[in-house]
């Protein structure tokens, strides 16, 4: 027997996010407006240099100007 989520081809994880979705919509907005908080994530990083930690960037903003960089180098 196979599960639902996995014969439609989701792996657990995503499944998980549609069914966490699904339930955050479906609360009244006082409630809803707190669990959608709770559901974002903001990823961050540190390059480590000669055992020393460096600045504390966000992940997002990272891709974005790796991502800018090399359409600027793809591009010349």
């Amino acid at each position: 027997m196979t599960f639902a989520w996995k014969s439609a081809g989701l792996s657990y994880n995503r499944y998980l996010a549609a069914a966490s979705r699904a339930v955050r919509r479906s609360l009244k907005e006082d409630k809803r407006i707190a669990a959608e908080r709770r559901g974002e994530m903001e990823l961050r990083f540190a390059k480590w240099t000669d055992g020393k930690q460096g600045d504390n960037k966000s992940l997002a903003s990272a891709n974005a100007a790796a991502a800018s960089e090399a359409a600027s180098q793809g591009s010349s």
